[in-house]
């Protein structure tokens, strides 16, 4: 299928996100470039139509010159978004757009790119039982078949119970499945490193070496997938070399030099729920379809400071709580994210009428559709109440805690 496409040059500011989604919404298939992508870059796109975000009257101008002989349709969108009527105008009567773009095209288009980059090739799949890394199982899965190893890599960062539950949801499945223990290898390369930045480029590249050693041990491999989405290119900033918001691991945090032909990457232009409507295309179980997210670098961008075993479990007991009791109060499919945040900050405390100095412990949970913009979820007094609770009783090593009620933006939804 040659899918009609809309793009969105970039110059610059945040609204660049929201239009690309709002765009897509009203089933026109749209993609974000740089507001200074050349005249022959925008006509490999070959769009319908063009809109211009977050540039001044002058951008816009210079370049509405410098592309003339495209003779597309332009909609300048100055400050925040155009109103929706004034959006679907554009693309129905400007653009002629067909309104036609759906999941379910969509998926036969990405199974067929990825015959075609990969051919009779071997694909090493980065599988961490999410739903982007599922997602492209079931892709590659549909697209190659035996041709694909799906490796699901422990790095000690994970939550309470998690490696042992990915394990027995993607073992007995009909694809060649390794589990690699590599947390002490993890922690080594990460000890005293504070920077979250550096936290993330590690963990990355350490990745890249276990993928490659293991893709040594099964034969040759040529290809490596990744479940990278595009709000991970669009915060990695890689849309116009500016607007870094942080470096995802399997973006910005990827080395340079990579062992293998190159990166297969099938869902990078899709936004998390658009992942997740394809997931139940491709008829994965609602349990995974419906799957929080938990970021690739794991619970080391959720510790702040220094990562240590210690910090760790104390870290994997408190996130297990509140994770427990969202889920009693019948929370968690209301809430798009919800997990625990070790700070660095330690603070008075009493136990038996003894002083203590112990940790504070962030509770974060938000609402969004597409995680470019969330606002923070109203949970009840009463279930935080039970949450600090069970936190302060059951682990030892946390005697506060407190709850993040900071929406995106202009905070992000982790902490590093």
């Amino acid at each position: 299928m040659d899918k009609q496409k809309v793009v969105i040059l970039d110059f610059g500011k945040s609204v660049k996100q929201l239009t690309a989604r709002r765009v897509r919404d009203m089933k026109v298939y749209s993609e974000l470039m740089a507001g200074a992508s050349t005249l022959d870059d925008i006509k490999k796109a070959s769009p319908i139509g063009l809109i211009f975000t977050g540039g001044t009257a002058g951008d816009y101008t210079s370049k509405e010159r410098e592309l003339s002989e495209l003779s597309l349709p332009i909609m300048k969108v100055f400050g925040s978004e155009p109103a929706d009527i004034e959006l679907e105008s554009f693309l129905t009567e400007k653009c002629r757009a067909a309104h036609d773009w759906n999941m379910r095209q969509y998926a036969e288009v990405l199974v067929e790119e990825i015959r075609q980059q990969v051919g009779d090739n071997k694909v090493l799949l980065a599988l961490s039982g999410g739903v982007d890394s599922s997602v492209c199982a079931a892709l590659l899965s549909k697209a190659i078949g035996k041709n694909l190893t799906c490796i699901l890599v422990n790095h000690g960062l994970m939550r309470k119970n998690e490696p042992q539950e990915v394990q027995d949801a993607f073992r007995d499945k009909d694809m060649n499945f390794i589990y690699k223990d590599a947390s002490d290898r993890f922690l080594a390369k990460l000890d005293g490193v504070t920077d979250p930045e550096k936290k993330r480029k590690i963990i990355g590249e350490e990745f890249i070496r276990v993928f490659e050693e293991e893709a040594g041990k099964i034969g040759k491999v040529d290809y490596l997938a990744q479940g990278t989405i595009y709000p991970d290119i669009i915060e990695s900033g890689l849309i116009n070399g500016e607007g870094l918001i942080k470096s995802h691991h399997n973006v910005g945090g990827l080395p340079e030099n990579i062992g293998f032909k190159g990166l297969v990457e099938p869902i990078k232009l899709l936004f998390k729920d658009e992942v997740r409507a394809l997931g139940k295309e491709l008829g994965l179980p609602e349990s995974i379809v419906t799957r929080q997210p938990f970021p690739g670098p794991g619970l080391g961008v959720r510790i702040i400071g220094p990562i240590t075993k210690e910090k760790l479990d104390i870290l994997r007991d408190a996130d297990y709580i509140f994770r427990d009791e969202v889920a009693k109060a019948g929370m968690a499919q209301d809430i798009s994210q919800y997990f625990v945040v070790l700070t660095d900050t330690r603070s008075t405390g009493v136990d038996r009428d003894t002083r203590t100095y112990k940790y504070t412990a962030a509770l974060r949970a938000i609402i969004s559709s597409d995680f470019m913009t969330a606002k923070w979820a109203r949970i009840p007094f009463d279930v935080l109440e039970k949450v600090s609770e069970r936190i302060t009783t059951e682990v030892t090593d946390i005697s506060r805690v407190v709850y993040d009620i900071t929406s995106k933006p202009p905070s992000t939804v982790e902490w590093e």
